[in-house]
């Protein structure tokens, strides 16, 4: 069993991820140093947050390795479900579990190899308050930060 467990999640608000889209003079855009996961399945349907991943969350146990690998270089990683109840929580629980099984396989690997001296900083793994459902509510209709958004879908529910 593992001790990483919903006690050591740290969740973030639908404002203060959209303030990390507008912080830029340029074009909003997702920051090089985030990534947002969507861990939704079928309900991904009517919109998704500019520059987010879509990781099925059927799909989570084989592509969590792949993950980490391709995350590594990234400061902060956001996952979300509808609600950020259940899925969303869970793939980063996974995702927490899974980078420090690596973590610990690649400093097995690297013993006796020459230390830089320099400390790795640390990746914060957040999981998005309320969902794109929350986010949707104030931010669907803002191209600036959410993509593929369908009016008609959220107005009538999903």
């Amino acid at each position: 069993m593992s001790d990483i467990n919903l006690s050591n999640l740290s969740y973030i608000s639908r404002e203060d991820l959209s303030k990390t889209f507008l912080e830029s003079d340029a074009a909003p855009s997702l920051p090089k140093n985030l990534a947002i996961i969507d861990v939704r399945d079928s309900d991904h349907i009517g919109g998704h947050i500019r520059g987010s991943t879509w990781v099925p969350s059927s799909e989570l146990d084989y592509r969590t390795p792949e993950l980490v690998r391709n995350l590594k270089d990234k400061d902060v990683v956001v996952f979300h479900c509808a609600l950020s109840q259940q899925r969303g929580p869970s793939a980063a629980l996974r995702y927490l579990r899974e980078k420090r099984r690596l973590d610990e396989g690649s400093k097995t690997e690297s013993k006796g190899e020459e230390d830089t001296g320099e400390e790795k900083k640390a990746q914060k793994v957040l999981v998005l308050e309320g969902g794109f459902n929350k986010w949707q509510e104030k931010y669907g209709p803002d191209k600036r930060l959410t993509e593929a958004w369908q009016k008609d879908i959220w107005e009538y529910g999903q």
